[in-house]
């Protein structure tokens, strides 16, 4: 039976490389995994999935009104799928988690998704919240925090590095606008 899996660490954890790594090994066996990431996510280029350390691959982009069944259902009646590999799941809708959901179960269709669990203030993605309800597998990856801690919260800073603590849920942007840290080194510098 497919499982339902979402990898989930703060920023700078990995995410995106271990991601293209799967898609590697899948293709390097002969099998075709099904890529998509984010729209609002062009960091890497529209369509792209892209890691820190250089490597990248395309994928179909989704928003808030995608359709992953479907594109996946459709995808499959031209080609063998072997996998749906999700990059910036915590754009996800609970929808959408749910046709995620369904693909494991009606489609035995394995789904593995990479994201962050929170924003930066601390609060859960509704992607993320509905896939750690929903995902038969849940496995953090590990950042690291300036002391050197495991990093499990996103601190978004200004251009001079001051913490900012309002906003837009969603502001895209790397090294320059987020610090991967730890909850205390997180909590010392929104207090600052």
């Amino acid at each position: 039976m497919a499982k339902l899996y979402f990898y989930y660490a703060a920023m700078n954890a990995g995410k995106s490389t271990t991601l293209l790594q799967a898609a590697f090994n899948y293709a390097e066996r002969g099998m075709a995994a099904m890529l998509f990431t984010a729209a609002v996510d062009d960091r890497a280029g529209f369509a792209k999935i892209g890691s820190r350390i250089g490597l990248e691959a395309d994928a179909v982009p989704f928003d808030a009104a995608t359709d992953i069944a479907a594109l996946v259902r459709a995808e499959r009646a031209n080609r063998k799928i072997s996998c749906v590999l999700i990059d910036e799941a915590q754009f996800l809708t609970r929808a959408q988690v749910w046709q995620l959901a369904e693909l494991c179960d009606r489609d035995d269709m394995p789904v593995v998704t990479y994201g962050l669990r929170t924003d930066f203030r601390g609060a859960l993605f509704e992607g993320s919240a509905a896939l750690l309800g929903l995902a038969d597998s849940l496995t953090e990856l590990k950042a690291i925090c300036e002391c050197g801690r495991k990093a499990t919260m996103n601190l978004r800073v200004d251009a001079a590095g001051r913490a900012v603590q309002d906003g837009d849920q969603t502001e895209i942007g790397g090294n320059d606008r987020y610090i991967a840290l730890c909850r205390r080194h997180f909590m010392e510098r929104l207090n600052a």
